[in-house]
């Protein structure tokens, strides 16, 4: 009895060593992000205008670098206009961006970027255009 109590004992302790290294192998943002886009279609043309939803969510809840320190890189079209930055609930943020298509190819991206003493975070959304 004694005997199986111990390897079962020992079993415990090597899954826990194991998820020690999976989760420090694991890069862990401080931010999560989730964009999702108004009457969404599966291709895209030159020229079409997109709303894209962009959510934030500060996993860490407090964050040494405010909201309006999230920078967006993008290829392959052009921001028209955005709303401000609209708290929903305690540490998830919200913003709409207008953009407009410029661009042909399967690479069109849109990337929001933040950077913290927390690792930041980022996130991206792709655009199929034919």
């Amino acid at each position: 009895m004694l005997k199986s109590n111990v390897k079962y004992g020992n079993l415990r302790i090597l899954v826990f060593i194991l998820f020690l290294g999976i989760a420090g192998i694991t890069k862990l943002q401080a931010c999560d992000f989730n964009f999702s886009i108004e009457n969404a279609k599966d291709t895209y043309k030159k020229g079409d205008v997109v709303i894209v939803k962009v959510k934030v969510v500060f996993t860490h809840r407090v964050c040494s670098e405010g909201i309006n320190a999230t920078k967006f890189n993008y290829k392959g079209m052009k921001v028209l206009g955005a709303t401000k930055w609209i708290e929903t609930s305690i540490g998830t943020w919200e913003r709409k961006l207008k953009i407009e298509i410029t661009d042909k190819g399967d690479a069109l991206t849109l990337q929001a970027v933040r950077t913290c003493d927390k690792d930041g975070g980022s996130g991206r959304i792709s655009f199929k255009v034919s």
